[in-house]
């Protein structure tokens, strides 16, 4: 089933989506007044929760923007995911019993949240054994390791999850989760850094400050706090509002990386290729998405046609490739066929690499448009040659026309003025006089059944004055009354519309009188811009169907015509041809 585009040629699943997104948003923003209003009354820095929404809605905002821009790339659904780990870990400062035990096991799971992060940039997927270990591991201690922390901590914000009120224990657990997760991240870094030394220099410049700065975050989160009162004096309170700008710098580097660090092009293939895969067949149009992908609004693609060795556009129009001038093109192959080509501006891409990757990736897409552009391209003959034809065919009759009218039809009526001349001699004879006379009959009769065939052929008022003039003469000669209402004003129609026109007028009144048995018949002839609209209506009987001979001279113009003719109702026809031919 197709899917329906938006007039800016979107999806109804990208539509989908941005109402989930919106949703999402709104979600975030009145749990975090939720968690205001449960926590401003009851404290006295209400500005440290203030920051914490922030830090929040900060967290939502930036995965909202990485989640639209990117659908396919799970990078912004992390940085979301991150935000509400940031959120479950501060209900502990809610005092309700519930959400305080949610906020005591979640304290820290933004840790591994940020390790995930690291680790999925920029493609929002884990590569690898190891990195999935790393990660799941991260998780572990942010879980698992955290029990001891509030099983056994007398003064726990939720006294009903302590069993036994153990400081050693407490004590323990520290250590063992903060060994543990200095572990995980001395892993982390080992994975990073085999990426930076796998990346390009452009990359690199993005990728170290990045992983630089999650794995400060990453470190920051447990001993932060501490390390800054030990080391300047700082009371815990405004530690913990260093450490929550800490965090709140985490989604806007990652979306930002994500977005304008050099990986949004690469992100956008991987966009290209869920595009090419979707199982529904519901796609944009190929150039919008190649020019989105690549960032050239002036993107052309172009389809071989190996049968006319030429290029064409999506129009089916042949085109050449570029020759300089800031425009540049590459090949697009499938199977070691030339398909198409993609054209674009080389002044904003630099690099042809990103072009091609792209070109095969939609390979298959090019040659489904390509066949597609091809069969416009021979219609677009088709209907060239079909017009050449009828433009052929009018000049011929009218050609006929005035041949037999201005020559033969002259010549007849010359021979039977000669004719009756001689039937009135004087020194002829009764008998030749007679002969004459016959003679001179059966000429008028021959030349009168001439006019009769070259006004079929194409009536002289058509040729000499136009279609109005020829119009208001078959009026005037139909046999009960009919109204006719011109609109043509000052147009120059081309000759072949007029004539379709007029048979189409022409038609129409003579099944009126001879099918129809109508008593009253009406014709209209508007001309309004690049159309030429027609109606010949009657009174009579109905039922009658579109002749198959009026419809095919009206389709070879590029015309349409409708019949109404209901049971008892009359019959009306309707036609429509266009004026540029």
């Amino acid at each position: 089933m197709a899917d329906p585009q938006t007039p800016d040629g979107r999806s109804a699943i990208a539509r989908s989506l941005d109402r989930s997104l919106l949703m999402l948003g709104v979600a975030g923003l009145t749990l975090g007044v939720i968690y205001l209003a449960l926590t401003l009354p009851v404290h006295e820095q209400w500005w440290a929760y203030a920051l914490a929404i922030v830090a929040f809605w900060t967290f939502i905002a930036a995965g909202i923007l990485a989640w639209q821009r990117r659908p396919s790339n799970g990078m912004g659904a992390l940085i979301v995911f991150g935000g509400f780990s940031l959120y479950v870990g501060m209900l502990a400062d809610t005092g309700v019993p519930i959400l305080a035990a949610v906020g005591v096991l979640c304290a820290t799971l933004l840790l591994a949240v940020t390790l995930h992060l690291l680790h999925a940039f920029p493609s929002g997927r884990l590569r690898g054994r190891f990195s999935r270990a790393t990660v799941i591991g991260g998780y572990l201690v942010c879980t698992v390791l955290q029990a001891p922390l509030f099983l056994f901590d007398g003064n726990s914000p939720s006294p009903e999850l302590v069993i036994a009120d153990r400081p050693d224990f407490v004590a323990l657990g520290g250590v063992i989760q903060q060994v543990a997760g200095l572990l995980v991240t001395l892993a982390t870094v080992v994975v990073l850094a085999s990426r930076l030394r796998r990346s390009d220099a452009v990359h690199r410049r993005v990728l170290i400050p990045l992983f630089g700065y999650g794995i400060f975050a990453v470190l920051f989160g447990p001993f932060g706090p501490m390390l800054l009162t030990a080391l300047t004096g700082m009371a815990p309170d405004q530690g913990v509002i260093v450490q929550l700008l800490v965090y709140m710098g985490i989604p806007i580097a990652f979306a930002l990386s994500v977005l304008r660090g050099g990986f949004a092009r690469s992100g956008e293939l991987q966009e290209l290729g869920t595009w090419l895969g979707g199982s529904d067949g519901t796609h944009p149009e190929l150039r919008s998405a190649l020019a989105r992908t690549l960032g050239d609004d002036s993107l052309r693609v172009l389809f071989w046609v190996p049968e006319r060795d030429v290029f064409v556009d999506a129009d089916g129009v042949p085109t050449r490739l570029p020759q300089g001038d800031g425009r540049a093109a590459v090949d697009v192959e499938l199977d070691g066929r030339l398909i198409g080509a993609i054209e674009y501006d080389s002044d904003l891409i630099a690099e042809d690499g990103l072009v091609r990757m792209a070109g095969r990736i939609v390979a298959i897409a090019v040659e489904r448009d390509r066949l597609t552009a091809e069969l416009l391209a021979s219609r677009r003959e088709l209907l060239r040659s079909r017009a050449r034809l009828v433009e052929t065919a009018e000049r011929e009759r009218r050609r006929i026309a005035r041949d037999l009218h201005d020559g033969l039809q002259v010549r007849l009526v010359l021979l039977g003025m000669h004719a009756g001349a001689l039937a009135r001699a004087e020194e002829a004879s009764d008998g030749f006089r007679r002969d004459a006379t016959a003679l001179r009959e059966g000429i008028d009769s021959a030349a009168g059944e001439l006019r009769r065939f070259v006004h079929a052929v194409m009536p002289s008022t058509l040729i000499e004055q136009g279609l109005a003039a020829a119009a208001e003469d078959l009026v005037d000669r139909m046999p009960v009354p009919t109204a006719l209402e011109l609109g043509l004003g000052e147009a120059d129609l081309p000759q072949t519309i007029e004539s379709a026109a007029y048979f189409v007028i022409a038609e129409g009144l003579a099944n009126a009188l001879k099918h129809a048995e109508a008593t009253a018949c009406a014709v209209r002839v508007i001309h309004d811009g690049d159309v030429l609209s027609l109606e010949v209506g009657d009174n009579g009987v109905g039922g009658a169907a579109a002749p198959v001979g009026l419809r095919d001279r009206i389709e070879a113009v590029g015309g349409v015509l409708k019949v109404d003719s209901p049971a008892g109702g009359g019959t009306t026809l309707r036609v429509e041809l266009p004026c540029e031919w």
